[in-house]
């Protein structure tokens, strides 16, 4: 009765097993940012578990930034993956950006930095990145149903993966920890933006202006565009910032 009582213990509790499932997916790449988590109807009956314990399930991935839930009914409605899976030190770094709020222009100016690091080395090793990841994310982004939540979710999600394919994993860990940090501003910021559609199409062309930089082996014009892209976002969304407060010292 006692080993009986036991195995029961450890057995993993049914969201866990749902939250395990859709991991195990994105680590494995069966799921990659931009995708859509099937319904929860759909999830449920795969899995063998209750609606509730999908739902609990995907509020524990949002919670640790691996997903968007969207409600409602339609194409746009349930989950789109925004992140994979990183380490301890993100999640410290996340649960920091939270508790402390950091000033929106302290994380503007790290990025300045970390990000024409980035690109440049990128550009720099062109022939031996891979930047699948990137372009999959900048496909996404051309999906006209996103909302600017969505879209915005996606546009942190290619700067971390930009991170990823230069393969430094400090840069790759400390990113991933600023990323709902970053995906915060752009999103409350971008209420200040009288005509949202241009400036996502503008977003969309210096992405791929960026890409472009880099698979031509430019360093000085991947830094430059990608300093341009994060700091142009910026003064858009701050009309009464120093516009120099966000160049990179």
């Amino acid at each position: 009765m006692g080993d009986e009582a036991s195995a029961r213990s450890i057995e993993p509790r049914a969201w866990e097993a749902v939250l395990e499932h859709v991991e195990r997916r994105l680590l494995d790449g069966d799921l990659a940012p931009g995708d859509r988590l099937p319904g929860e109807r759909a999830l449920a009956a795969d899995l063998g578990v209750g609606r509730s314990s999908v739902r609990e399930a995907l509020r524990v991935l949002e919670v640790l930034g691996l997903i968007r839930t969207h409600t409602g009914s339609g194409p746009t409605a349930g989950a789109i993956i925004i992140a994979t899976p990183a380490g301890g030190m993100s999640a410290l770094m996340r649960l920091q950006v939270a508790a402390n709020g950091f000033p929106v222009r302290d994380i503007v100016e790290t990025r300045l930095v970390l990000e024409a690091h980035v690109a440049g080395d990128l550009a720099a090793a062109s022939a031996r990145a891979d930047l699948a990841a990137v372009e999959r994310l900048l496909d996404a982004m051309d999906d006209p149903s996103l909302d600017r939540a969505e879209f915005l979710a996606l546009d942190a999600a290619f700067h971390l993966a930009l991170a990823e394919a230069s393969g430094n994993q400090v840069i790759t860990a400390t990113m991933a920890g600023l990323r709902s940090g970053i995906e915060g501003y752009a999103l409350a910021g971008s209420a200040r933006i009288a005509d949202w559609r241009a400036t996502a199409a503008r977003l969309r062309r210096e992405h791929r202006g960026i890409l472009e930089a880099v698979r031509a082996a430019d360093p000085a014009a991947a830094r430059a565009r990608i300093n341009d892209h994060i700091a142009g976002y910026y003064a858009e969304i701050s009309p009464d910032a120093d516009r120099g407060a966000a160049a990179p010292h």
